[in-house]
């Protein structure tokens, strides 16, 4: 036994006549894509980064994972949560980029429910954490209005994040264990959690009151609305869920 946890990572899919000047004969060919901080962050803290296609069945997957991370991109199609259907747009995810992606909130909130029912550790990630909260039967803020914390930042990653985004959590929650009383962090998103999932709480907010980081008492889920795995300095979320994971993974291996 390695002692290194596997920490699955999701991604997404597109078609490859996306990439410029891709061969024409690829047609409606499509690719996986992930995010190589996350892998490389997850493989500093000592874990075993695996990507995670649609195609890896969740209940199949999850039998062999130690942690979940469930990684950002677009928004989770409002359809899930009630929100305004009418601003939806009518394009194809694997060609649109920044479309809604029905597909991916499939297999995303399938992976999510398999790995809270088996008891694995899981890391939500900007729209992973909103997609989180959905999928507990939550609701999202639509579009937030400007204000003085720079939320959609104009910073390119990896960053720190501006000064004005500082992130407070509640004592005693795992987000203060793990980040202390408040941190600065990066940030790029224009939607936030609203209504908490059944047993998800707020454990982290800006001044302006918007939720920075959720988790379920007692288990190890959380999920925080920035980007740890493009901070500059070593954001501890990423170890977080690579120490969480290897404690399942040491739970299985003595039964």
């Amino acid at each position: 036994m390695s002692g290194k946890p596997l920490v699955g990572i999701t991604g997404r899919r597109f078609r490859l006549s996306l990439i410029a000047g891709a061969d024409a004969r690829y047609g409606a060919a499509c690719m996986d894509s992930f995010m190589s901080a996350f892998a490389t962050r997850v493989a500093k803290a000592g874990g075993v980064p695996v990507h995670l296609p649609y195609d890896a069945d969740p209940l199949d997957t999850c039998a062999w994972l130690s942690g979940v991370v469930i990684t950002g991109g677009q928004d989770v199609h409002p359809a899930r949560w009630g929100g305004d259907t009418s601003v939806v747009r009518g394009v194809d995810p694997r060609l649109d980029p920044q479309a809604h992606d029905p597909e991916r909130d499939d297999y995303e909130f399938a992976l999510a429910r398999a790995a809270i029912d088996r008891g694995l550790p899981v890391l939500a990630v900007c729209r992973g954490m909103q997609l989180l909260n959905v999928a507990l039967g939550g609701t999202l803020v639509a579009d937030l209005p400007p204000g003085p914390v720079p939320h959609l930042s104009a910073l390119a990653a990896p960053t720190d994040g501006d000064a004005e985004h500082r992130v407070s959590f509640e004592p005693g929650s795992t987000a203060a264990r793990i980040f202390g009383d408040s941190a600065v962090t990066n940030s790029w998103h224009h939607q936030a959690v609203d209504r908490c999932g059944v047993g998800l709480v707020v454990t982290g907010r800006t001044p302006d009151g918007v939720v920075e980081a959720v988790e379920v008492p007692g288990a190890p889920i959380l999920g925080v609305q920035w980007h740890p795995e493009w901070m500059e300095r070593d954001d501890p979320a990423m170890a977080w869920i690579v120490d969480e994971s290897r404690k399942r993974q040491e739970i299985e291996y003595v039964h």
